[in-house]
């Protein structure tokens, strides 16, 4: 079964619609948020946290009393330093794995806060920190570069991190987008649309999506029929001469009725395309008698069109 939702489809305004392209990885749209840091970076170990590493307030009601500042002063510190410890984790793995020899590089992915006092300790070691990304991007990364989602950042190994050859940042405007590339065997991927105006991006998003859907009925079908209205063509005659032969009554215009209903595809298709509807179904049923195959309509010259030539196919479950 193929899994749509692992297919992210990120959309840039930037550049023409051609430019569009398949990134066997994943885009995130936010970035780094340390200014010292490079935008690109090679040979990357990625940690996927679903870990809050900023100072929170408690979640219930709660009030410290202190009698000297001295006592403010250490609480402070030390509610801080549980966010220090955490963090330093981190920063211990990253200098057991990436040595200057090996010229590897880590990144963190969170899902919760990252605060500015943690950027910095990660940043001091090279480290790029991106905080709040979405949900499903949690869950995509694991599957494109491998590794898993952390809820904790006790015994972490090599085993729990995922790898990409290269990790860049690109910013438009006042957006920032993360591109994780080079990954060795993804479940996941994104696609990234460009276009110049609103418009033509929401074009390519449908166009997409259609194709996305059409591929996916296939591969689960298993099979595809003649498109172009030559299916419904078929159909029709099929269903006229069984209404001659093996139907009687009434009964014979219902399968009528229902024959011609269906011929509203081919005229629809002659009719959007600037042709006479009925001339061109004409045309169309009489190849189809002549030859036996499956003809459809021709949208650019309105004469009948052999679907296998052509290679104009539709979904067999649509038609079922």
């Amino acid at each position: 079964m193929i899994d749509l939702h692992m297919v992210e489809i990120m959309h840039m305004q930037h550049k023409m619609s051609t430019e569009s392209k398949l990134i066997r990885g994943l885009v995130l749209d936010h970035g780094g948020r340390h200014s010292d840091l490079p935008s690109s970076l090679e040979n990357c170990y990625i940690l996927c946290l679903n870990v809050s590493l900023e100072y929170e307030k408690t979640e219930v009601h709660s009030g410290f009393f202190w009698s000297s500042a001295e006592q403010r002063e250490k609480l402070i510190a030390s509610e801080r330093q549980f966010t220090d410890d955490k963090v330093q984790k981190i920063v211990d793995l990253k200098r057991k794995l990436c040595t200057p020899e090996n010229k590897k590089n880590f990144i963190v992915v969170n899902q919760k806060g990252i605060d500015p006092p943690s950027l910095e300790i990660l940043a001091r070691d090279g480290i790029v920190g991106i905080r709040r990304c979405k949900k499903r991007n949690g869950e995509r990364i694991p599957l494109a570069c491998g590794g898993r989602q952390l809820n904790s950042i006790e015994d972490m190994t090599e085993e729990d991190l995922g790898f990409a050859n290269k990790v860049y940042e690109q910013v438009l405007g006042d957006d920032k987008y993360t591109f994780i590339e080079g990954v060795e065997n993804p479940f996941s991927c994104s696609i990234l649309i460009k276009g110049p105006n609103d418009y033509s991006i929401a074009q390519s998003k449908e166009a997409i999506r259609d194709g996305l859907r059409a591929i996916k009925n296939t591969k689960e079908d298993k099979c595809l029929l003649p498109g172009g209205g030559a299916f419904e063509i078929a159909c029709h005659e099929q269903l006229t001469q069984f209404a001659r032969t093996s139907v009687s009554g009434k009964a014979k215009l219902g399968v009528a009725a229902y024959a011609d209903a269906l011929m509203v595809i081919p005229r629809t298709l002659a009719q959007n395309s600037g042709f006479d509807a009925q001339d061109t179904i004409l045309k169309c049923q009489e190849a189809h008698l002549k030859d036996k195959k499956a003809y459809g309509v021709d949208t650019l010259t309105g004469d009948p069109l052999p679907s296998e030539v052509a290679n104009i196919w539709d979904n067999y479950m649509v038609k079922r």
